[in-house]
């Protein structure tokens, strides 16, 4: 049978196993699960974006969390703050470029995971590598390196820190490759969307709807965004209810409050661009890699061939 033909078999098994079921309990509880069950009745709105699944996973993180998160998922080195251009000197925070051009980040999967969580995440991992020169390889004797775990709940530290370092994925909590796309662009050194300086053009914070004590995760920074356009778009993106008190949306897009934002499917076609944007990959570099589409660039609100996004901490 076909490689490409038993690879998106495999694709749509194990999304269809991971999908989740709309506005089911575990997202919308109580009144505020009805009020927002509503609202996206009305607005036609009613997907989980894979930053929800990463907040509902890691509201139970409990008593196991042993590293301060932002923003929900991105980790923290002991003492050490947000990242910044200052802080991040000649990109010493990206992966490093190869001499045949292309950017390979090794890593280590734990033999802890099932043969279904293995094929979820080498999915996610898939959806970059098939379409940016970033290869995510299997680690043999490198120094720095992903060593993606089962820890308890969905996070990741933001770009290369060095040594041994950690991306958890949670299961079953985490198993959907857009989560898994979502943390190794974190490991990239990628932040969410919804926090980068120009923000406030595209969507609103509705900070009165946000849970009290947890305004801190809505920080806007100041990025390098490579003078392009906002990506509503984005596997990067929170979903309109992040963090929401009472059920009410705490991000509405701007003009229109209908525009969807985030999504759980993987990398948009915007995404993949900032990827290659950030990592210098060549048109002979990308000429090379597999011909494979994915599956997730219908979700890009941005047309790829004239408006370029990247959204960067440094």
């Amino acid at each position: 049978m076909d490689p490409a033909l038993i690879l998106g078999l495999l694709s749509m098994a194990v999304r269809s196993c991971a999908s989740p079921v709309q506005n089911s309990p575990a997202v919308d509880g109580g009144q505020a699960g009805i009020k927002r069950q509503f609202a996206e009745q009305l607005l036609g709105l009613r997907d989980v974006t894979a930053m929800d699944k990463i907040l509902e996973t890691n509201s139970w993180r409990g008593g196991h969390a042993r590293l301060p998160l932002r923003e929900g998922d991105i980790a923290q080195l002991p003492g050490t703050g947000p990242r910044s251009a200052i802080a991040c000197p000649g990109n010493s925070c990206l992966w490093p470029k190869a001499v045949d051009g292309f950017v390979y980040v090794p890593y280590r999967l734990s033999p802890e995971y099932v043969d279904m969580d293995r094929i979820t995440i080498e999915l996610g991992i898939l959806d970059i590598s098939s379409r940016t020169c970033v290869k995510f390889v299997p680690r043999t004797h490198e120094d720095d390196f992903l060593d993606i775990q089962p820890h308890s709940g969905c996070w990741s530290y933001l770009g290369r820190t060095g040594g041994a370092q950690t991306l958890s994925l949670q299961s079953p909590g985490c198993m959907w490759s857009g989560v898994v796309s979502h943390e190794l662009m974190h490991a990239l050194g990628f932040v969410h969307e919804q926090s980068r300086s120009d923000r406030n053009r595209y969507v609103t914070i509705k900070w009165e709807n946000i849970v009290e004590g947890q305004e801190h995760n809505f920080k806007k920074y100041e990025t390098n965004n490579l003078k392009t356009p906002y990506d509503y778009g984005s596997i990067m993106h929170y979903g309109r209810y992040a963090f929401s008190e009472d059920g009410d949306p705490t991000i509405v897009p701007k003009p229109d409050p209908r525009t969807p934002i985030g999504q759980r499917d993987g990398p948009s076609a915007t995404d993949l661009h900032k990827i290659n944007l950030l990592y210098n990959c060549g048109e002979q570099r990308l000429s090379s890699v597999s011909s494979f589409s994915g599956h997730s660039a219908q979700w890009s609100t941005i047309a790829l061939d004239t408006q370029p996004l990247s959204t960067l901490i440094w």
